[in-house]
């Protein structure tokens, strides 16, 4: 049902206070306008600046009212089926004698076939109305209602626009998350920049989205470069990912394919969880949001629960897209000693994993398993969990050629059997050090560096394997025991097989 069928539900129905929570005032009146059109609906909106303005089907003198008391006396005393929408409502919530009235004439209005609309852009709701109000959110524009925004910018005398059909569709797609205000200030920008609005503007409507979403404050729009050949090695991995390459189709819908609903990585620190979520946006050319779960907390009771609602709902309008929730197990390790802030949070997150409907990817990526809930891993919120282990000498060959290639050497000057050798239980971050090490040895000679540098350079480190024996040895029992696939094997038993003797100081 969309948003102005239920809304007209509600009216129908005799809701007589229901409060719209949307930053978007003109928009949403807008809707209201024309809802109240459809069913000749009489409609009124007041504000503290102007008092009552006619909206819709308004006949006669308008009712004067100058505060919000006066306001809400008006409605009580007013005739018909009028809906009246209060904008700023939200500014009363603290006066009692206001909530009180309000209170009253809710519940008077059961009696006529009035009703009342509250806009305010966030949530919080006074315990006093709770029971007689109607909670709704207004969503964020659409596909099409953007194409609309940009029809409307397109008509203005002097605005050359020269899209392609498929540019125009690509231009309406980055511009998904925004406000429709916020997208015709992102257009009419374009336009400016270089007197045109053409498909080079969708890398600059990308660009300004990336800024307007962090305002959002919890998420991150990453502008995703990494392919399959930056990540070694996780042939496994990669293999699943390839075989989901085009589960976000029309094509697969038709087919009767669901949306995947996401991954857990879960393994040792260095092993490029990270960079696999990267590479996943750029493998399935797909926007990257990475959910910054410490900016979900907030001082205020119920802060917390309201930007993680807004930033789900947030993600749920970009979709398709890849959302990343980085470390997550340090997310939520707080033990309790937040007032219950943090379960809140886990549990509204935990929810909409298992509810969404929206082609939303999770890659959620973790170190520490001990401090994860059990109702995280079970299945239904992930398709798969994947366990990114020490890189066996194949996959260590490999990393060392992306990072020598990434600075523009060549693979065949160097030893790349020696140093994979050599760099035995190091992770991927361990062996890039190594890389950056040696160049610095290099250049502060004034000469190229060589296999010896970076020989030196990994003797001269002390890997995760040694420095941390006792804890990557339960991770890696964690998935002996077939809790979670290898990103490297088909098999757990064939992993085993190329698991490191960590007992061994492989220094020497």
């Amino acid at each position: 049902m969309s948003f102005d069928q239920e809304l007209d539900l509600y009216l129908r129905a005799r809701f007589t206070l229901i409060v719209l929570i949307t930053p978007e005032e003109e928009r949403v009146i807008q809707t209201i306008k024309a809802v109240c059109d459809r069913s000749d609906r009489p409609c009124l909106s007041w504000d503290a600046g102007d008092g009552f303005k006619a909206v819709s089907n308004w006949k006669g003198t308008l009712l004067a009212a100058k505060d919000p008391l006066s306001a809400l006396e008006q409605i009580d005393k007013a005739d018909g089926n009028t809906l009246f929408i209060l904008k700023d409502f939200h500014d009363c919530w603290t006066n009692p004698q206001i909530k009180r009235k309000l209170r009253n004439a809710a519940q008077q209005l059961k009696f006529t076939k009035k009703s009342i609309i509250l806009t305010t852009p966030h949530s919080k709701l006074p315990e006093e109305l709770k029971d007689i109000a109607v909670l709704q959110e207004f969503p964020l524009p659409v596909a099409n209602e953007l194409d609309q925004v940009l029809a409307g910018l397109s008509k203005t005398p002097g605005v050359k626009v020269n899209l392609t059909k498929l540019g125009r569709e690509k231009l309406v797609q980055a511009a998904l998350g925004l406000t429709a205000s916020q997208a015709q200030r992102v257009f009419a920008k374009a336009i400016v920049s270089n007197g045109v609005l053409d498909d080079q503007d969708i890398g600059l409507v990308t660009e300004e989205k990336k800024q307007i979403i962090k305002e959002s404050q919890a998420l991150e729009f990453f502008a995703v470069h990494e392919t399959a050949a930056d990540v070694g090695g996780l042939e496994v991995l990669k293999g699943w990912l390839r075989l989901r390459e085009r589960a976000f189709s029309e094509e697969a819908r038709n087919y009767g394919l669901p949306s995947p609903k996401g991954i857990a990585l879960i393994g040792i620190p260095g092993t490029g969880k990270s960079l696999t979520a990267k590479m996943i946006g750029g493998l399935w050319r797909l926007p990257l949001l990475r959910l910054d779960v410490g900016a979900l907390f907030g001082s205020l009771v119920g802060e917390s629960e309201e930007r993680t609602r807004r930033a789900l709902k947030l993600a749920e309008t970009v979709a398709p897209c890849i959302l990343w929730i980085d470390e997550i197990d340090k997310a939520f390790a707080s033990g309790g000693l937040d007032g219950g802030a943090s379960k809140r949070v886990f549990g509204a997150i935990l929810t909409w994993m298992q509810e969404k409907t929206a082609p939303c990817f999770v890659v959620a990526t973790a170190n520490d398993i001990s401090s994860l809930p059990p109702e995280l891993l079970r299945r239904g919120r992930f398709d798969e969990i994947f366990f990114l282990d020490l890189p066996t000498k194949d996959e260590r060959k490999e990393i060392l050629s992306v990072h020598l290639r990434k600075r523009r050497r060549m693979n065949h000057d160097f030893d790349l059997e020696r140093l994979a050798r050599e760099s035995e239980g190091y992770v991927g971050a361990e062996i890039e050090q190594a890389i950056i090490d040696g160049m610095y040895v290099g250049f502060n000679q004034n000469r190229e560096f060589t296999t010896a540098d970076l020989s030196q350079a990994l003797k001269r480190q002390v890997p995760l394997s040694i420095s941390q024996r006792e804890r990557i040895t339960a991770l890696r029992e964690w998935l002996r025991e077939g809790r979670a696939q290898s990103a490297s094997f088909a098999e757990v038993k064939q992993a085993e097989q190329q698991f490191v003797p960590l007992q061994l100081d492989i220094r020497n």
